[in-house]
């Protein structure tokens, strides 16, 4: 099977389509034969050698898929072959085939096509899981997420919106801003031109949960503008992974910082976070009140093309391989 890994570390250059083995499914998993695969910024970390699959798995990049089931392993029942479905990986979305825990996949919800839900469940997951299970993100309250154009936070806007939340986001040009406004956020600041705490303070906003890719940089200003109560989930580490955090300010808000990841959780962990998904998210899905917002498709063979718009942030939504 083709399949894309980066032998050496490096810019999207290091990125090679190789031929690989078609792996086989083991006891309680299936394997899937893709039909696209969702790029996400944790596989530009692995591309630069700053992200390594955990312990045995492989090195084939790609952290989502869709595609048709083609074969199940041993106590495999309830997802035959030729199902359509969408999965959670830890790794080898970037190939014709992979094999994956079978409570990491979903059927493909209605109302979108194969290809489109090859960007649906890393963002659904990671803002279902940090914003709703950890976050606790509740009808009338405010919701600030941090690079509102990403795959994550067209996700995270949509579902804000759709459980009762105000949403406001941080993006990077005004286009972003004027489609984050379009698919519901209520406010849009523009970090490149404004300084979004002090934009919040000024017109008397705080955030009751704050969804946070940037980490380190922001660590300050974020606890700054949360509400009494406020609960800052950071995951991602694009502006630096040290900084100084004031106690005093945690503790007169008598608010809490938590830090996530999602690649390396156990699968049973992984498998309650798809179904309790499944169950609240899928139905928005199939009634069209949330969709996957899609960027771009290209053909596995232009993966360096792909990595290259999402290394410059020039996307609005998900960018996808297809096969």
């Amino acid at each position: 099977m083709r399949a894309v890994i980066a032998p050496q570390p490096g810019g999207v250059e290091a990125l090679e389509v190789v031929d690989l083995p078609q792996p086989e499914p083991g006891p309680g998993e299936v394997l899937i034969r893709v039909a696209a695969a969702g790029l996400n910024r944790s596989d530009l970390l692995q591309r630069r050698g700053l992200y390594p699959p955990p312990p045995g798995v492989t090195d084939v990049l790609g952290l989502e898929v869709s595609g048709d089931i083609v074969a199940v392993g041993e106590g495999v029942t309830d997802l035959p072959p030729g199902t359509h479905v969408c999965a959670l990986l830890a790794g080898g979305g970037y190939a014709e085939y992979v094999t994956v825990p079978a409570g990491q996949v979903a059927t493909v919800p209605m109302g979108i096509s194969l290809v489109d839900a090859g960007g649906l469940m890393e963002v659904a997951a990671t803002v279902w899981s940090n914003v709703f299970m950890m976050g606790k993100l509740r009808h009338g309250e405010t919701l600030l997420v941090h690079g509102g154009g990403s795959g994550i936070g067209t996700m995270a806007i949509q579902l804000g919106k759709a459980f009762g939340a105000r949403v406001i986001v941080t993006v990077g040009s005004p286009e972003k801003a004027e489609f984050c406004r379009e698919l519901g956020a209520d406010v849009a600041i523009d970090y490149k031109q404004q300084d979004f705490a002090a934009e919040m303070k000024a017109a008397g906003m705080t955030a009751d949960v704050i969804l946070d890719i940037i980490g380190a940089k922001y660590l300050d200003a974020n606890v700054s503008v949360l509400s009494n109560a406020g609960r800052l989930v950071v995951i991602g580490l694009q502006g630096g992974v040290k900084a100084e955090l004031n106690l005093g300010a945690l503790m007169s808000k008598r608010a809490a910082v938590m830090a996530t990841t999602l690649r390396a959780r156990p699968s049973t962990e992984k498998a309650a976070i798809v179904s309790a998904m499944v169950a609240q998210v899928w139905p928005l899905i199939s009634d069209g009140t949330v969709r996957p917002i899609i960027h771009a498709t290209y053909p596995l063979e232009d993966v360096r093309q792909a990595h290259q718009v999402l290394e410059e942030s020039s996307n609005i939504g998900k960018v996808l391989l297809t096969l």
